[in-house]
């Protein structure tokens, strides 16, 4: 055997164990790649991010844990809005759960119950559940909630005690605000509905320190976009789900994300934010670790497909070198026989 077929055996190995090593390369790049360029596309669609993140954490295990500790805390809203988004992910349920989870929602609906918690709301501020939110709303609308916000701000300043300029400041854009939705005839509602909110999240702490510092310097025109935003997620995902929302956001424009959100998902906002967090409205990876990955997934194909080119060439160079030296063989053999036939 000569030296140039042994050479090309060699070439076709090593090209081959390139090949090899490529494809393992890109088994593990390539998903992570286009997991990273899909991420990378939904990097300004809240929903898209929501969706993508949600295909990774999000299952019955999950769905039934999160249930059976909302219906514990008796927070059968944030336990229906699991249900929900259980059923539009088409995760299964166990049939009692579901029951349970309806149970939960009779009791709380009861005549009673729903009066009480009205009127709580209505007077204090504080919204407790769904029906002293109803309460909370009510009481801004017919501007007492604003008076009585601005009358207890300045009987604590009265008294020498702090007073909550952020609390006081909403209150009083709250009634120009509660005379503008009448002369609308309801066009200001979410803002109306906002600022309500953001009081009722101040008096709760769940407002985060950065968002309060920010609210505390914005202009009004920026504060009555930022509510305006807030309102119209209560207007879809519930004031629960407003004050839930106000937990993860740290800067103004943080809200018209979730109100993006919340107009796509609806009842399904609070089980969203309750799972992903900020990673509901913001990439979980930053960009520059996404372009690296795509980066490494292109690299390793491109390798690849190169890789598996060169290696069926110097095949087929082989093949081709072998079928000439064999027909060179037999022509020496035919040249030989024909010397000894004469």
């Amino acid at each position: 055997m000569g030296i140039g077929p042994v050479l090309t055996r060699l070439a076709v190995t090593l090209s081959l164990g390139v090949a090899v090593c490529l494809a393992l390369a890109a088994g593990v790049t390539l998903p992570e790649g286009i997991d990273s360029a899909r991420q990378w596309t939904a990097a300004d669609d809240p929903v898209r991010i929501a969706d993508l993140a949600l295909d990774k954490v999000f299952n019955a295990e999950l769905a039934t844990r999160e249930i059976e500790d909302a219906l514990k805390a008796g927070d059968t809203d944030l336990a229906r809005s699991f249900v929900e988004l259980a059923a539009e992910r088409a995760v299964p349920l166990a049939p009692a759960l579901i029951a349970r989870v309806q149970t939960g929602e009779q009791e709380a609906a009861s005549a009673s119950s729903r009066l009480a918690s009205f009127a709580r709301g209505f007077v204090t501020g504080k919204p407790e559940d769904l029906s002293s939110a109803a309460g909370m709303v009510a009481g801004d609308l017919f501007v007492f909630g604003d008076v009585r916000d601005v009358a207890r701000e300045g009987w604590h300043g009265l008294r020498g005690e702090e007073v909550d300029t952020l609390v006081l400041g909403l209150a009083t854009t709250g009634i120009t605000v509660t005379a503008a939705v009448y002369a609308s005839r309801g066009l200001a509602a979410p803002v109306r509905a906002g600022l309500s909110v953001v009081k009722a999240a101040r008096r709760g702490g769940y407002i985060a320190a950065p968002l309060l510092r920010v609210l505390k310097m914005e202009k009004r025109e920026k504060l009555v976009e930022f509510v305006g935003n807030l309102g119209r997620v209560q207007a879809r995902a519930g004031t629960r789900g407003a004050l839930d929302s106000l937990k993860l956001a740290e800067h103004p424009r943080d809200m018209a994300k979730v109100a993006a959100l919340a107009a796509a998902k609806g009842g399904k906002t609070r089980a969203i934010v309750k799972v992903l967090g900020r990673g509901a409205i913001f990439l979980g990876t930053g960009l520059f670790n996404l372009a690296w990955w795509m980066f490494w997934a292109a690299f390793n194909l491109l390798g690849l497909v190169a890789a598996l080119k060169r290696a069926v060439e110097r095949m087929t160079l082989r093949h081709c070198e072998r079928r000439r030296m064999r027909k060179l063989r037999l022509a020496n053999e035919r040249l030989a026989l024909a010397a000894a036939a004469a």
